[in-house]
């Protein structure tokens, strides 16, 4: 078995491993709006639940050489964020999303997406997605070296839209929500595989 030192093989080899082997990965694709109103989205692969209770999801951003991207600028402005949810029938405009465009172009237009407003914040919510979650950040916090560091955004869930055709009560059907997670590269993964684990007592 091999074994590796991230501070002795530097930050793109250990990269590539963290990301190789910590997968899926859910995409959080996040959407925030500047201070002039401009919309923003922008989808994360550095993404998930971590807390219930209120419900808190977060995202992390990379910064490099103390470039902050759209998403986290917006963040910081307005305390504020949508984290839509990624299946099969959006996962190509999702990936467009992810282009690097000037300062206030729409992610939204160049991908060919629809922004749908949200019920309590300002940020707008991707109306091709099956779920988005309205949040309000919670804290910010910043890990890392330079010259490549990351901001964690934590942001409490205030509002939850789920398509009915995935719900069911408040329990998800996972197959229709059919939705798709990050590995390595370019490759990405379906939860179309399911199978069953009974807890033991």
């Amino acid at each position: 078995m091999a074994t590796f030192t991230p501070a002795e093989i530097g930050h793109t080899d250990a990269y590539k491993l963290m990301t190789g082997l910590v997968i899926p990965r859910p995409i959080g694709w996040i959407g925030t709006i500047d201070d002039q109103d401009r919309p923003n989205l922008a989808p994360y692969s550095f993404f998930q639940c971590v807390a219930t209770n209120p419900p808190v999801v977060l995202f992390s951003a990379g910064i490099s050489d103390g470039h902050e991207k759209d998403s986290l600028v917006n963040t910081r402005a307005t305390g504020e964020f949508t984290c839509n949810l990624v299946d099969m029938a959006t996962v190509e405009a999702m990936n467009q999303s992810a282009a690097e465009l000037d300062r206030g172009e729409s992610e939204f237009d160049f991908a060919g997406l629809t922004p749908l407003a949200s019920e309590s914040i300002a940020a707008p919510r991707v109306q091709e997605a099956k779920a988005s979650f309205e949040c309000r950040v919670q804290q910010i916090v910043e890990l890392g070296n330079a010259p490549v560091t990351h901001a964690v955004v934590f942001g409490e869930v205030i509002r939850i839209h789920v398509d009915d055709s995935v719900l069911d009560g408040t329990r998800i059907d996972f197959a229709e929500l059919d939705a798709v997670g990050r590995l390595a590269g370019n490759y990405y993964a379906t939860t179309r595989d399911l199978f069953d684990v009974t807890r033991p007592g």
